[in-house]
């Protein structure tokens, strides 16, 4: 009997033991915001379904708290006929199993349960993980602290996938199904031959009937099919979709087998393939590569089931195509390592900060005592001169990491790179033909002028190297419309209006291995000496920290493209602000001031210098302390020096926040190691407050908290 049509299942458990997390995933999974109603347009042009649904898919979740909870929810679900088609299950559930024997048990009862696994970066990696299950079909690691698209993302895919292989299931039996009936029906034919001449011709035309539900069945399959010999390896026959994937016409198939015809990428795969169909009747989604006539490679999913025609024996195959959902994958897990060696980078740029301040700041105070001998200042100047490399390459850093602090603002993009021209000819050479081209009038884009003039630079610099025999660079201009198509085949894409700036060169160009890193910082294929292999990765940082993003297109010899997309903007140019009336002397007249610094050292110079310069200071290692010393000063405090980043639950803006609300005329100072602006976007620099970057000399400080002082 031929089963009825499969039903899309919504239904996912949650098993977490924190609770908090079970209510996370209903918000992210049953939105009701218009993210929702996007992503289910999105997913329609994925799978090419009607656009035109009138609501998103709701998700029935179901939670447990432990591994055994979970496991008996999926046991009652099977006997209820009510399966679930995805669960995300945390690795770390103390005191029960952990999410590796939670899954384990999990697949022995249903094993096309599609699995998330949600992990940290000190948990289990893939490979021990791989090893520990030997499975991973059903399996994606989603590391914490995940992002609510990418988990929708995995829920609308994940239950498509449980959909679809259910569906290709049933198809698979369906046609084992008429295989059965139809061999059933050549034996009663051949049993009834020589008693009924007319039982005969009866059973000859249901037959005919089987042979044709079976050919319709075959040929109208949304998946590459083929139908071949077991012992020769002959194609029988196969539908279009088996033409269109490879590429060859069905002459050159039928009566050919599989190796003549150059279909494997692998021939290792194959003979594999062959001695896994020789110990068992069928093969399930067994993955290999698969070359086209033209030369593609497409990773593919095979499943192979044996059955006889007549007396001999033949294979049914379905193949499935899943290079889009690879190459996804690939990019997803590009984009999570960046996102991670870009929180590293931050960190160690944030702490080396910390140290060049005390550094720069002792250098230079010392420095600034003329008595000190000539050898020892030359030693000084050495050391301050090193640390101002050494703050140079932080910099870099924050940059890659999307932590430095940006002015943004309405630019004319086609402008500010036609400025750029007579530098760029000068930088590239004279064996470099430079061409500057834009399709159309572009709108403008919302961005700091410096960085997008960086960004500009290192592109060409970048470029130029690429072409040490001289070659043609050619910089263009463009307005780019992105669309669903579009951004689902790129997931770092959005959709919307940008404007791109393309940087093509006829270079070297570069192979899939460096292709694949060529964003990451510190790495470099140049000579020793001759790059830090920051420049694209800095290039990569500040692109993503005005919500745009890159792509890059290169084959060896072949040159290589560098193409960025910044959102467009309408915004008005604001006003500059006014010049400041004439400082006064970078000198206290014993203003008061509190400095709150959780970094001894920097905290100490701070003091040094401020007091030396005729400033009385107050110092607290932390905010705690600082409101401490507010109770008994407050009212004569005249300026807050304070770090933004610090121990203890209050950071550097609660405690100017608590402090400008008892005395709302107090100045403030923020520093850090971030080049950023971490006050957020709710308290910005306005009037009082003022930003000191990490590493600061000693003069830098002192001019700062007398501006700061003297600014109305």
């Amino acid at each position: 009997m031929i089963s009825n049509q499969i039903d899309r299942n919504d239904r996912i458990l949650v098993v977490d033991d924190n609770p908090a997390i079970h209510d996370d995933f209903r918000k992210i999974l049953n939105p009701v915001s218009a993210m929702a109603a996007e992503l289910a347009a999105a997913e329609a042009v994925l799978f090419d379904e009607p656009t035109n649904k009138p609501t998103p898919i709701q998700f029935r979740i179901e939670s447990a708290f432990q591994g055994k909870e979970g496991l008996e929810l999926v046991k009652q679900s099977l006997e209820k006929e009510q399966r679930f088609a995805m669960a995300f299950i945390d690795v770390r559930m103390p005191p029960g199993w952990d999410g590796v024997e939670t899954v384990s048990r999990i697949w022995k009862i249903d094993p096309d349960l599609q699995i998330v696994i949600c992990t940290a970066y000190s948990d289990y990696s893939w490979d021990e993980i791989d090893r520990t299950m030997g499975r991973a079909d059903n399996l994606v690691i989603l590391k914490k602290p995940f992002d609510n698209i990418e988990v929708l993302q995995l829920a609308h895919a994940l239950t498509k996938k449980w959909y679809l292989t259910q569906e290709a299931h049933q198809k698979l039996s369906d046609l084992e199904e008429r295989v059965r009936l139809r061999t059933s029906e050549l034996q009663s034919v051949n049993q009834c031959l020589q008693a009924e001449n007319e039982v005969r011709k009866k059973t000859e035309e249901a037959l005919r009937g089987s042979e044709e539900l079976f050919s319709r069945a075959f040929r109208a399959s949304p998946f590459p099919m083929s139908i071949l010999t077991l012992d020769e390896e002959l194609y029988v026959d196969v539908n279009e979709q088996f033409l269109k994937m490879t590429e060859y016409p069905r002459e050159e198939v039928i009566g050919h087998t599989s190796k003549q015809i150059g279909l494997w990428a692998d021939s290792k795969e194959h003979e594999k393939l062959l001695q896994t169909m020789s110990a068992i009747s069928s093969v399930s989604n067994f993955e290999c590569k698969l070359r086209s006539k033209s030369g593609i490679v497409r990773e593919t999913l095979l499943s192979l089931e044996h059955f006889s025609i007549g007396t001999k024996p033949h294979v049914l195959a379905i193949a499935q195509d899943i290079s889009e959902r690879r190459h996804l994958e690939n990019q997803l897990r590009h984009a999570q390592k960046m996102e991670a060696v870009g929180k590293l980078a931050a960190g160690i740029a944030h702490d080396f900060n910390n140290v060049l301040t005390i550094i720069q700041g002792y250098s230079s105070l010392t420095l600034s005592d003329l008595s000190i001998p000539s050898e020892i200042r030359n030693s000084l100047t050495e050391i301050l001169n090193a640390s101002k490399r050494a703050a140079n390459l932080t910099q870099q850093l924050l940059a890659f990491s999307r932590k430095q602090m940006l002015q943004p603002k309405p630019l004319d993009l086609q402008n500010l790179i036609q400025q750029l021209t007579s530098m760029l000819d000068r930088l590239i050479g004279d064996d470099v033909h430079l061409t500057i081209r834009s399709k159309g009038l572009l709108p403008c884009v919302i961005a700091d002028e410096a960085s997008v003039e960086q960004i500009v630079m290192n592109l060409v610099l970048n470029a130029r190297d690429a072409m040490r025999h001289g070659g043609d660079l050619v910089v263009e201009t463009a307005t780019v419309e992105v669309d669903e198509t579009y951004a689902k085949q790129n997931p770092e894409a959005l959709i919307g209006t940008f404007v791109s700036l393309s940087v093509i060169d006829t270079g070297s160009g570069m192979p899939p291995e460096v292709l694949s890193r060529v964003f990451e910082p510190f790495y470099t294929t140049k000579e020793f000496g001759k790059g830090t292999g920051m420049g694209l990765a800095m290039v990569y940082g500040i692109v993503k920290q005005h919500n745009g993003w890159i792509e890059v297109t290169s084959a060896p010899n072949q040159g290589s493209t560098f193409t960025i997309f910044l959102p467009s903007g309408e915004e008005q140019v604001s006003e500059p602000d006014a010049p400041n009336a004439t400082l006064t002397p970078a000198v206290g007249a014993g203003e008061r001031i509190l400095a709150v610094e959780d970094e001894k050292g920097i905290l100490d110079l701070a003091r040094n210098v401020l007091r030396d310069a005729g400033f009385k200071v107050y110092t607290a290692a932390n905010a705690i302390q600082a409101l401490e010393l507010w109770k008994n000063h407050g009212s004569d405090f005249d300026l807050l020096l304070t770090d933004v980043v610090m121990p203890g639950g209050l950071s550097g803006k609660d405690l100017a926040e608590k402090l400008r609300a008892d005395k709302k005329d107090l100045k403030v100072i923020f520093t850090s190691g971030y080049s950023i602006n971490v006050l957020g976007a709710e308290m910005r620099l306005v009037d009082g407050l003022s930003y000191l970057q990490k590493p600061y000399r000693a003069e830098t400080l002192i001019r700062a908290v007398r501006k700061c002082l003297d600014t109305p």
